[in-house]
């Protein structure tokens, strides 16, 4: 059986030549350009520290590469990055892919037989990285790689969110912002310790600790130790607010995170 060859200048030059073809003066473009680079490097780092061999560190940083490549498309035709109010992005990546050929464009032509199961790797950890939970009936490699781009993922959306005003996010003033509380059925998820329901969000702060929660879902333990390392959940978790009770809610919050990243970096040792 083949090994899939990844030639890391051929795919960045293909992403470059297919991201200039949109508008890259239109900051949500921009972004996600940046966002796919450094998605892949974080790839490359959480599979290398997993001791994984250099073609699988190459799958995933390809995955990387590609995971977020309905985006683009998604921004033309619907003017948002929210699913929910367009398409799922990881599906239509899928579908751009697998089903419209796009994957011929990296790779040549090929429809993965006789590869070592890396198309097929690359579909399934592509369609879930998103998701709130991995799909069923995977095998324990397909569960892998995906588990590498959901964290690569989650690492990156911190420092999004951490650099990007919460004014442009929820479109509402800073005043406003700064008086909404954390909701219930949201802080009871933070103390579960697990990833918030997109249903469950109703106030900016609501939006901001489920950005944080996040990082319960995070597995491996490098991927902690560079959350810790880059200083992003920091930011997010000194959320300026005037409510008293928001300031209560975002101590409890802090102190949750820090002890459960504590656990987990403690665990690798």
């Amino acid at each position: 059986m083949g090994i899939l060859i990844i030639d890391r200048k051929k795919i960045m030059d293909k992403f470059a030549d297919y991201t200039n073809a949109y508008d890259i003066s239109d900051e949500k473009i921009r972004l996600k350009v940046e966002h796919t680079y450094r998605v892949a490097g974080l790839c490359n780092r959480i599979a290398r520290s997993l001791c994984m061999e250099e073609n699988d560190i190459n799958l995933a940083w390809v995955i990387g590469m590609l995971h977020d490549i309905g985006r683009f498309d998604q921004v033309k035709r619907y003017g948002t990055f929210s699913d929910a109010d367009s398409v799922d992005h990881a599906h239509y990546a899928v579908e751009l892919l697998f089903d419209r050929g796009m994957l011929a464009d990296y790779f040549g032509s090929t429809d993965g037989k006789g590869l070592d199961g890396s198309i097929n790797i690359i579909k399934k950890a592509i369609y879930n990285h998103s998701a709130y939970r991995i799909e069923g009936g995977l095998d324990e490699r397909e569960v892998l790689f995906c588990n590498i781009i959901r964290d690569a993922d989650k690492l990156d959306i911190f420092k999004v969110v951490s650099d990007t005003p919460l004014e442009n996010i929820h479109n509402v003033d800073r005043e406003e912002i700064s008086k909404t509380v954390v909701t219930g059925d949201v802080m009871q998820a933070l103390r579960e310790k697990h990833s918030v329901l997109r249903s469950l969000k109703k106030t900016p702060a609501d939006y901001i600790a489920a950005y944080i929660a996040l990082a319960f879902e995070l597995v491996f333990p490098e991927s902690f130790y560079i959350a810790k390392e880059q200083g992003y959940l920091d930011r997010l978790m000194d959320f300026k607010t005037d409510n008293q009770n928001t300031k209560l809610q975002f101590q409890e919050i802090r102190k949750i995170i820090e002890e459960h990243i504590t656990e987990k970096l403690n665990s690798r040792n």
